[in-house]
């Protein structure tokens, strides 16, 4: 990984919480940036394929668009790889982890429907042979995700 540039500090720190909700929002970036637009794409890239960010777009409050849970399955350590793999296939699944506990890969799938979301746990459980734990959220608690670049 190449070292992050102050620009890139910048970048990460001026709109990790306000991206422009606007059709142009990397035109918008680059005007507030004082770098071309062609530029901040550029750096979002680079950033993304070190990975430095993960993806860039909004983060919707949970249960309030389509469905949501927490999932975790007890896989067996010389297995982890082959089902994460198999667990991040999904477009619906995001921070998708391991934790040292018997209960070791952990993942939060985001359906449009709780059909869809019953349909990848039932899927996951299948393709991996390993049960799938699910763990709605019952009460939501504001937890602000960002972090302060230097």
């Amino acid at each position: 990984m190449n070292p992050l540039t102050p620009m890139d500090w910048r970048l990460l720190n001026e709109f990790q919480h306000h991206l422009p909700l606007v059709p142009d929002p990397y035109r918008v970036m680059a005007e507030q940036l004082g770098i071309p637009e062609a530029e901040v794409l550029d750096r979002l890239h680079r950033l993304t394929v070190e990975g430095v960010i993960s993806r860039v777009g909004a983060v919707l409050q949970a249960g309030q668009v389509g469905a949501s849970t927490l999932a975790a399955m007890a896989v067996p350590p010389p297995d982890v790889e082959r089902v994460a793999a198999i667990v991040s296939r999904f477009p619906e699944v995001n921070h998708n982890y391991e934790r040292d506990h018997a209960i070791n890969v952990w993942f939060v799938i985001t359906a449009a429907s709780q059909e869809r979301l019953r349909g990848i746990v039932e899927q996951i459980a299948i393709q991996s042979g390993i049960t799938v734990l699910t763990m709605p959220m019952l009460q939501a608690y504001h937890i602000d995700l960002g972090f302060s670049f230097h």
